[in-house]
């Protein structure tokens, strides 16, 4: 007995996807029509397929890259296909961790001007600490930094030690200017570490600074940057440099209102 087959368009009105749609995923072999007419070029397509048509959709509504959904459809097993949806839950997670700062942070914008938070001139000493560089961009500096501060404080447990100050990042101009660079996570560290993994102990340059406390969300912290670039731009004493954070509440922590970040600004100090 022969399987019914239904025409393109018919298709489309039981899945819901465009005839546009359908061509496309058909293209990048995640949907084949069951028979092309070879005269017409004409796709018909199987009932039977209406539920991973339907899949599709939805995998795709939820911003699923196509790559990512041709792995869920070609998976052996389902442990392998599970791990694949997972990975995508959590990534959408932390996308709409950072749009609720997103929009906490205009929020805040609306209600008007926070009040300037002092300016501390410090003289910062060299620090050996355990260190992770990657070449990182805007979009992806949160989910980064979550991943390699973990590393590096689980390292640091490892070896039976206690961090010998808070963590810090590096931020060369490029991140803000470009979007993109090279960034440096640190935990500072008295006691020697294994090696292995990513993280590697390394010195981190003393730096005359500028420095700032921010509060609250990670998303906010342009508003700390504008005030204390306009101090610094004022006394005319900024030099070449990367921009250092501390994060006096570890990085990780999930209550961004919780947040504690020192802003340090290299400057020449005379005095």
């Amino acid at each position: 007995m022969m399987s019914v087959l239904v025409p393109i368009g018919d298709f489309s009105r039981m899945t819901h996807l465009s005839v546009k749609a359908l061509r496309f995923y058909h293209d990048q072999g995640l949907l084949e029509p069951a028979r092309i007419d070879p005269s017409s070029g004409y796709r018909f397509y199987d009932p039977g397929q209406v539920p991973i048509a339907q899949v599709i959709r939805r995998f795709r509504d939820l911003d699923m890259p196509l790559d990512q959904v041709r792995a869920v459809l070609k998976a052996p097993d389902v442990e392998t296909r599970t791990k694949e949806i997972i990975a995508h839950l959590n990534a959408m997670e932390t996308k709409l961790a950072e749009l609720q700062m997103s929009v906490s942070s205009l929020r805040a914008l609306l209600e008007g001007p926070p009040v300037r938070p002092e300016v501390e001139f410090r003289s910062i000493p060299a620090t050996r600490a355990l260190a992770v560089r990657g070449t990182v961009s805007v979009e992806q500096a949160w989910a980064w930094g979550t991943d390699v501060f973990g590393e590096i404080y689980g390292r640091i447990e490892q070896a039976g030690l206690t961090p010998a100050g808070p963590g810090g990042a590096l931020f060369p101009a490029g991140f803000f200017e470009l979007q993109q660079a090279e960034l440096t996570a640190f935990v500072p560290v008295d006691g020697p570490v294994v090696d292995g993994g990513r993280a590697e102990i390394t010195t981190i340059p003393g730096v005359e600074a500028a420095v700032m406390l921010h509060s609250g969300s990670p998303a906010d912290s342009d508003q700390t940057y504008g005030m204390l670039g306009t101090i610094v731009a004022e006394r005319a004493i900024g030099i070449e440099g990367p921009i250092r954070e501390y994060f006096l509440v570890p990085f990780a922590e999930p209550d961004v209102s919780r947040h504690r970040t020192e802003i340090c600004w290299p400057v020449f100090q005379t005095a």
